[in-house]
């Protein structure tokens, strides 16, 4: 197979095996073959079929998204920017996502708008949490990113009549039935050609599963060795609603089931018992989560925009959690999304210190990788998957780059992204997604929202039109 070698990178996020952590190696070489990194280091004396000038790049391993929704989350662009129920704890889960669904056939047209979003702000592998679709591991193919498709099932629907009292709907035996029919995606996904898809079970949520299918999915992914990820303590409504149902937290109950261990991933994980909105007579959740080894999926931006938050990132890192990153919402933009975790960490924190961008960008690759099971991506060591972005260490944006790392989260973000590597395949380049038609999808997701606008009060439990539920910033004349 052809060798490519990056030669005298200005820099590189090479990992140093024996302190088991990323370092920054200048003039470092990196030289990769049938989708396998080969050697990065200096002074590289193999053969090379094609050599790239390393000049003026900052060489990095790509990012590992944990927690994504891109067949629905690109649609919600413009709506859901300012909504949360004040009558549910200012959650937009209950009354108002439903809402904004679009159509099958705008699906597509949101994986990619997604997708290519991801890419160009670094990210090589995906954790894709969706409901099983028509085409779904092809289109995923397509984009050329690694991603583990996470087929949601639930034994229940949530809904609302008036926006504050959330009912629950139960077809168990149809939760039962979407579970099997995951785990045969899933299986699917491990076979396609592509080589590049993966699998993990994914109970919806913690609220709308029943217990033997949370057992049941746990036992099935254990069976298989692959992880499990379900949404909980996401909402003061799913913790009282928890809480009531059961006497223990979200969290507790869990793990009174055993279901929480290294390769168990919690999406969100906000509202424990000492969270000072849900405040409960234990203090327990933060423990059990360290001691189990369980991840948490950390997704700032879509409760930022509620004015809800994590209290704090700092604090479980502190705790021994292994946190990860996950952009859950628009825009998919993993470099804003660790700018804002640290950001949001700090204030709740009211001390700096709380947390590093070491810290952050472990999560965002190394603790990422640990999640999904893999020991081969998020780091640039020889033997790993050829996972990597190419950043222009040129770029004014960068400008100072005392840091480099940081130069590019705080200030530069994906505008200093120039190519993006998976499996040694360029997806990126110089800022442009080579595997998909970017602006046409956009350009379709735009008249697919205008058929969600016009659909949205018939959807609504009070009928309210879209400009009521989201009224514009200015008006229209």
């Amino acid at each position: 197979m052809a060798i490519t070698l990056i030669r005298e990178a200005d820099l590189v996020v090479a990992w140093d095996a024996g302190e088991k952590r990323h370092a920054y190696l200048p003039g470092g070489d990196v030289a990769f073959e049938g989708g396998v990194l080969r050697f990065v280091g200096r002074g590289y004396e193999g053969p090379a079929d094609t050599i790239i000038s390393g000049k003026g790049l900052l060489v990095m391993p790509g990012m590992v998204n944990i927690h994504s929704h891109p067949t629905s989350e690109p649609m919600n662009k413009g709506l859901l920017d300012e909504l949360g129920s004040p009558g549910l704890y200012n959650s937009s889960l209950y009354e108002y996502m439903p809402i904004f669904r679009g159509d099958a056939s705008a699906v597509q047209d949101c994986v990619r708008v997604a997708l290519s979003e991801l890419l160009l702000s670094g990210v090589t592998t995906l954790a894709d949490l969706s409901m099983a679709h028509p085409g779904w591991l092809d289109l995923l193919a397509e984009a050329g990113m690694r991603v583990c498709i996470a087929p949601m099932f639930k034994s229940a629907r949530w809904f609302t009549k008036n926006g504050h009292v959330v009912e629950y709907e139960w077809d168990e035996k149809a939760g039962e039935k979407a579970m099997e029919e995951a785990f045969t995606l899933i299986q699917r996904a491990e076979q396609h050609p592509s080589g590049r898809l993966f699998g993990m079970a994914c109970p919806a949520q913690i609220d709308t599963c029943a217990p033997g299918l949370l057992r049941d999915s746990r036992a099935e992914a254990r069976a298989r060795g692959i992880s499990w990820q379900i949404h909980a303590a996401q909402s003061v409504v799913e913790f009282h609603e928890i809480t009531r149902r059961h006497g223990f937290t979200p969290i507790q109950w869990l793990h009174e089931m055993g279901l929480l261990d290294e390769r168990a991933v919690i999406g969100h994980g906000i509202f424990l018992d000492d969270h000072p909105s849900t405040p409960w007579h234990t203090r327990r959740d933060m423990d059990i989560l360290a001691d189990t080894g369980t991840t948490v999926a950390h997704c700032p931006t879509v409760f930022a925009r509620r004015g809800i938050t994590m209290k704090d990132f700092g604090r479980y890192h502190r705790s021994g959690v292994n946190m990860g990153v996950g952009t859950d919402t628009y825009p998919h933009n993993m470099l804003d999304e660790l700018r804002l975790v640290a950001y949001l960490a700090r204030t709740q924190a009211g001390d700096p210190r709380t947390t590093s961008t070491t810290d952050i960008f472990n999560a965002a690759t190394i603790g990422g990788a640990r999640a999904l099971g893999r020991d081969d991506i998020g780091k640039l060591a020889p033997g790993c998957r050829a996972d990597f972005v190419v950043v222009d260490a040129t770029h004014p944006r960068m400008q100072p780059n005392y840091d480099p790392v940081r130069a590019l989260i705080y200030a530069a973000g994906d505008r200093a992204v120039k190519d993006v590597y998976v499996d040694g395949e360029k997806v990126v380049g110089d800022g442009k997604v080579l595997t998909m038609d970017f602006a046409a999808a956009a350009a379709n997701l735009s008249e697919a929202q205008k058929r969600v606008v016009a659909k949205a009060p018939e959807q609504d439990w009070a009928h309210r039109p879209t400009e009521k539920i989201s009224p514009p910033t200015f008006a229209w004349l």
